[in-house]
C-alpha cells in the first residue's frame, strides 16, 4: 500500500489508474478509523478496481470552540488497518498541501465551495462555517484523487445530502455512495468521538439511537404531525441525565427544510445531536412515510 502526501503525486496515481482502464474509489476520512470507516472501505473495494482512503483532519470544518487540536490522530495504526484490507493507497496530505495559500497576505483561504439552504438546518444551524469547510475540502479531494466513486457514511446524513447536491449542481463526474451506519451492540453509532466518553456517558449515549428508532416507530404507526414524532424523540433523549440535547428534528430528506406534516410517500430525515460534556454526538435515520392502503 502506498502512502501519498502531495497533490501532484496523488494526481499521477489517479491518472495511471484511469489510463489502465481501472475504476478508482475514494473513501474520505479524518483518520482515527473504526468499524464504520472500515465498512466504507469494504464497500469501496466491492465497487472499484483501486481504492484510495484519504486521511486529513480538515481545519476549516472545525469551529473555534471545537476539537480540532485534540481530534485523535494515529496514521500508522490507520495504515495497518487499511493495508490489511487491501487498500491500494492512503492520501495523507499536510494542511499546507491542501491549503497552500493559507498563510499569505490575504489571511487564509479566499476560495470556498458553498451549498446554500441545505446547510441552514440541523448541524448547520449550530456549526457556523462547518459545511463550507466540508464542501470545500471534499471538492479539493475530488480534484486531487480523481475518483469515479466516493463512499460516505449515512451517519453524517446532512453531509451526505449536501455533497450529493454539490456534485449535481457542479456537474462533477463522481458517483456518491452512502453506506448504512455501523453500530455497536447496544445501537450506538460508531464514531471516533465515542472514545471521549466516560464509561457512564457511554452507557447513556445509547439514547441517540433509541431516539431515532422512536421516530421511525411513531411514523410507522401513522403519526402525521412532526411535533408528535419530535416529542417521542425528546422523550427517549430525556433518559440520559448527563446529555444536553442540541436538537431533535424531522426534516424533508431531500431539501433538509423544516416540515410540519407527514404525508404518505414522503421521505424524511429524523436527526439528533447531543452533548455529553464537550463531546458532541449525532445520529439519524432516513424514513419513508408509509403509503396509505
Amino acid at each position: 500500500m502506498k502512502r501519498i502526501t502531495t497533490v501532484d503525486a496523488m494526481q499521477r496515481f489517479a491518472d495511471r489508474t484511469r489510463s489502465q482502464d481501472c475504476t478508482l474509489a475514494l473513501v474520505p476520512t479524518m483518520g482515527a478509523l473504526h468499524e464504520g470507516h472500515l465498512a466504507l472501505v469494504e464497500d469501496a473495494l466491492d465497487r472499484a478496481d483501486r481504492v484510495v482512503v484519504s486521511i486529513f483532519v480538515n481545519p476549516t470544518q472545525f469551529g473555534p470552540e471545537e476539537d480540532y487540536d485534540t481530534y485523535p490522530r494515529d496514521l500508522e495504526r490507520d495504515e495497518e488497518l487499511l493495508s490489511a484490507r487491501g487498500v491500494d493507497a492512503v492520501f495523507a496530505p499536510s494542511v499546507d498541501e491542501m491549503y497552500p495559500n493559507a498563510d499569505d497576505a490575504l489571511d487564509g483561504p479566499v476560495t470556498w465551495v458553498t451549498v446554500e439552504q441545505l446547510t441552514d438546518s440541523l448541524c448547520g444551524a449550530y456549526r457556523d462555517g462547518h459545511f463550507r469547510g466540508v464542501t470545500t475540502v471534499v471538492s479539493k479531494l475530488f480534484h486531487a484523487c480523481k475518483p469515479h466513486v466516493a463512499v460516505f457514511g449515512t451517519k453524517d446524513a446532512q453531509q451526505l445530502v449536501v455533497l450529493r447536491r454539490m456534485v449535481e449542481d457542479l456537474l462533477l463526474d463522481v458517483d456518491i455512495v452512502g453506506v448504512e451506519t455501523v453500530r455497536e451492540e447496544d445501537g450506538l453509532a460508531a464514531s471516533s468521538r465515542n472514545a471521549y466518553l466516560s464509561p457512564d456517558e457511554r452507557r447513556q449515549a445509547v439514547v441517540l439511537s433509541r431516539a431515532v428508532r422512536a421516530a421511525e416507530q411513531r411514523i410507522r404507526q401513522g403519526e402525521q404531525q412532526v411535533e408528535g414524532v419530535v416529542e417521542a424523540m425528546n422523550d427517549a433523549l430525556s433518559r440520559a441525565p448527563d446529555g444536553r440535547v442540541q436538537y431533535a428534528d424531522v426534516v424533508d430528506a431531500r431539501t433538509l427544510q423544516p416540515i410540519d406534516r407527514l404525508d404518505p410517500g414522503d421521505d424524511v430525515l429524523a436527526a439528533v445531536a447531543v452533548f455529553f460534556g464537550d463531546t458532541r454526538l449525532i445520529d439519524n435515520a432516513f424514513i419513508s412515510v408509509p403509503s396509505e392502503d
